[in-house]
């Protein structure tokens, strides 16, 4: 029995679709926007055009599969049941209106191609057919693409990258700019700015509390039986607090509408609330009436449609408390328009977070809706973390802090302004649940067996005390039932923030629990905070300090295995009744004091280890640093803290070059090899790192430059200003770290701001064990590279050189390293760029 889902009965494409499934042997029943929920589970297909009817969420629970007309059409094609899968109206799969076909591609990417296609709901024909609506080739050249011009058929020729922009980022973006044959990402320079379209799609739903709403004159044909609010009981709770004269004429609108208001809500068949709490939120919830926010049902009376309160994140009630980890983040945007910037404002206000309208450094992310705006580069210059609204949807709909290193969050499809697919996640019906309104905790905790009427009322404000059960407990529990689970707490209804009482402290006896403590041991309470403050001091610098890592905290901390960690305080809290130890964590704390590491003796870096590189090596990796430092041996990261260096060769890597600087001693990784091998610290002596080819090649002695290291003391480069294209080949971090571990000063250079005119070595000349570069101090230095892109900026770079009385030098990035390495300075004309070299590498 195939049931057909319409907003008007009354339209001829329906009954033509019931007329073709009754000849074919099927049961067609056409209904309503609002059918029966019997009638739902009695049939064994749903085609709609979208989710978007009543009985959507009861159909999915049941099972049912919810289908589009085109599975009916495919169905009788291939003359046997379509997979309902590939013709979902779901939004999630979002490539589900797509039917693929493949000209002259790869065969690799042609197969990632086919496969994304098909998990994301579309299908894949390896002929032209009718139903085929992209064509996927690299030119308009090949057969298929011709008979496209041809026949003149409706179907778009796009680049493979559309797809794997789509797939990379979960949504489905315009295809315009991958259309052949004049596609826009591969025409476009990054100057062009990126065009931004109004996102229609968000009209309505970019704010959970609108201000305003349509006047019940201005509904046209009120008593017209197609109303979405015909015959449906619709409750306003209190917590929405609108005023008595918006209330009376929201209630016209909805009786005019056929709808009736009630304020039990047991009654309702739908809940408007403002927040994710109290009695009568839960209730509903438990008992699977709909639920939605003011803005949701603006949004019914203004167009009269129905739709899912989660089909928007901001269609459905809010929560009172932020999203677990986005407490203290300070959020701005970059790149939104229109409805876009305000739907995200309020979805950051609603998560907990803080939106401000300007970017500065004390913002934790900067959400954009492309990458070329120059908020974006500031904000990877002050190390903020940069994502598209993505990271943020998917927050709120989880309900937790979602990791920014997720490469779905840091993906800025070229030509793409984002801002255009926002608004199309959805709430998780589940996650709610989890989170708002479970029924673990629908039973209140049992009171005590003698708890005295005003206890009472105290005990249903707080959480059940975390506590050994006593005997009277015990016998209560066999008297009242089950009590709560234990860290279980239920959520009280509130207009303001919670005050709960506190838990009645073991420390007072039985028969003074009602007395106020005294002032005396309020002042020896606070003492004892302070010390406690103090005592963890140094954990909350170490915290403030592992903030500013790339990943935060979680992403970028210690293990507690490292001996740089501030150690924890090994005092006890009191207790007022302490526990003895069992005989195995005695057991326990004597191996572990049995078995203490050796002292460090060396601070070791390594680099171009290849047992560790590679996907998959992180545990082995784990492993080998934890045996090492068994054995003395701390594995650093960092070159500042590094007195041994370790790699299979010379290598021109970020962390070789920049230990180079600190002179440590230079063996082999043959070393660590070894040492793991035989699980004892060998000699590094035995272990030099010889590499004459790479000397030969690079002009330079790994020996005398580690000699040069020990007298230049970090200071090769003072004076120096050298500064760098922003998208130079290697990263700027990387040169940046470089010129700094030298003493110089390194700047990136867009073409926008003119040059500082103060140096460090005009600031100090007690300098002279060290040797000079005069050039050093009345030149500037741009890092670049033989690209027109960055040969564009080169006379602007040499106009603000100028103003400053300094004279530019546009440099290769081998000027740089053959120093770093070499640790000696050398003279920067032989690595000059210039115009006919820039003619000669486009050639």
């Amino acid at each position: 029995m195939a049931q057909i889902n319409s907003d008007e009965t009354h339209k001829s494409p329906e009954f033509q679709l019931a007329a073709v499934i009754g000849e074919y042997g099927g049961e067609p029943s056409i209904h309503e926007t609002s059918p029966e929920k019997d009638d739902t589970i009695e049939s064994t297909h749903i085609v709609a055009n979208s989710i978007n009817f009543l009985t959507y969420d009861l159909a999915t629970k049941a099972l049912v599969p919810v289908v589009k007309p085109s599975w009916v059409h495919n169905s009788l094609a291939k003359r046997k049941l379509a997979n309902p899968r590939q013709h979902s109206p779901d939004p999630r799969l979002f490539l589900s209106d797509v039917v693929v076909a493949c000209g002259d591609i790869p065969e690799g990417d042609k197969d990632a191609i086919i496969g994304g296609v098909l998990a994301k709901g579309g299908l894949y024909s390896p002929r032209l057919t009718g139903m085929v609506t992209h064509l996927v080739d690299l030119t308009v050249e090949s057969d298929k693409a011709r008979l496209v011009q041809t026949k003149k058929l409706r179907v778009k020729i796009v680049l493979p990258h559309w797809f794997d922009d789509c797939l990379k980022l979960g949504q489905r973006i315009d295809e315009r700019p991958y259309t052949l044959p004049d596609p826009e990402v591969l025409r476009a320079g990054p100057e062009v700015p990126i065009r931004s379209n109004e996102n229609k799609g968000l009209a309505g739903a970019s704010t959970p509390e609108p201000s305003i709403m349509l006047t019940p004159a201005s509904i046209s044909h009120p008593t017209d039986k197609s109303s979405v609010f015909a015959g449906k009981s619709v409750m306003l709770s209190p917590d929405l607090g609108i005023g008595s004269h918006l209330l009376e004429s929201i209630e016209a609108v909805l009786n005019r509408g056929g709808a009736t208001v009630t304020s039990k809500v047991d009654d309702a068949d739908w809940l408007v609330c403002r927040f994710r709490e109290g009695f009568v939120y839960r209730t509903a919830s438990r008992l699977d009436k709909v639920v939605g926010n003011l803005a949701w049902l603006y949004h019914l009376i203004t167009f009269n449609t129905w739709t899912r309160p989660l089909n928007r994140l901001l269609h459905y009630p809010v929560s009172r408390t932020p999203i677990p980890g986005f407490e203290g983040l300070k959020i701005s945007l970059s790149n939104y328009v229109g409805e876009a910037r305000i739907y995200l404002e309020n979805l950051i206000t609603a998560a907990g977070a803080e939106c401000t309208k300007t970017l500065k450094q004390e913002n934790t992310h900067l959400i954009t809706a492309h990458g070329t705006s120059e908020k974006c580069s500031a904000a990877r210059e002050w190390g903020l973390q940069v994502v598209n609204h993505l990271w943020l949807e998917d927050s709120y709909a989880a309900w937790k802090l979602r990791p920014v290193s997720d490469p779905r969050y840091n993906h800025f499809p070229p030509r793409t302004n984002l801002g255009d697919v926002a608004g199309q996640k959805m709430l998780d019906h589940d996650v709610l649940e989890q989170n708002f309104f479970s029924p673990e905790d629908m039973e209140p905790p049992s009171p005590p067996c003698a708890m005295r009427v005003k206890d009472q009322n105290t005990a249903s404000m707080q959480p059940p005390a975390e506590k050994p059960p006593k005997e009277s407990d015990k016998v209560c529990e066999t008297a009242h039932g089950t009590p709560q689970p234990k860290g279980k707490t239920s959520r009280q209804p509130s207009d303001h923030k919670k005050a709960q009482t506190p838990v009645r402290s073991r420390l007072i006896p039985d028969d003074k629990e009602n007395e106020t403590p005294s002032s005396t041991s309020s002042r020896k309470s606070k003492d004892a905070a302070a010390a406690r403050l103090h005592e963890i001091a140094p954990d909350i610098a170490l915290y403030e300090k592992e903030m500013k890592r790339v990943g935060g905290v979680i992403y970028g901390g210690r293990r507690k295995s490292d001996e740089d960690r501030v150690p924890e305080n090994p005092k006890k809290r009191r207790s007022a009744e302490p526990q003895e130890e069992s005989d195995s964590e005695q057991a326990t704390d004597a191996k572990r004091q049995k078995k203490s590491r050796p002292p460090i003796s060396m601070h070791l870096l390594i680099t171009g280890y290849q047992k560790w590189v590679g996907k998959g090596n992180e545990k082995k990796e784990d492993a080998d640093k934890r045996h090492l430092r068994d054995l003395g041996i701390m594995v650093v990261q960092d070159a500042r803290r590094c007195t041994h260096l370790a790699a299979p060769s010379i290598l021109r890597t970020t962390k070789f070059v920049n230990a180079l600087a600190y002179a440590p001693v230079i063996m082999s990784t043959d070393f660590v090899a070894n040492c793991l091998k035989k699980d004892e610290l060998l000699n590094p002596k035995d272990f030099p790192l010889v590499d004459k080819a790479a000397e030969s090649k690079f002009h330079f002695s790994l020996a005398k430059s580690s000699e040069r290291a020990k007298k230049n003391k970090n200071r090769l480069l003072r004076g120096f200003r050298i500064y760098c294209v922003e998208d130079i080949r290697g990263g700027f971090d990387a040169f940046k770290s470089i010129v700094e571990a030298n003493g110089g000063e390194c700047m990136l250079f867009r073409g926008r701001l003119g040059l500082a005119n103060n140096s460090r070595r005009e600031e100090s000349d007690d300098d002279d064990d060290m040797q000079d570069y005069e050039g050093g101090r009345h030149e500037a230095f741009l890092l670049s590279s033989a690209e027109r892109k960055h040969a564009r900026l080169w006379p602007r770079f040499c106009q603000v050189a100028g103003d400053i009385k300094r004279t530019p030098r546009i440099v290769r990035v081998d000027w740089l390293l053959d120093m770093a390495m070499s640790q000696e300075l050398r003279s920067a004309d032989e690595y000059e760029l210039n115009e006919g070299m820039i003619e000669d590498a486009d050639e």
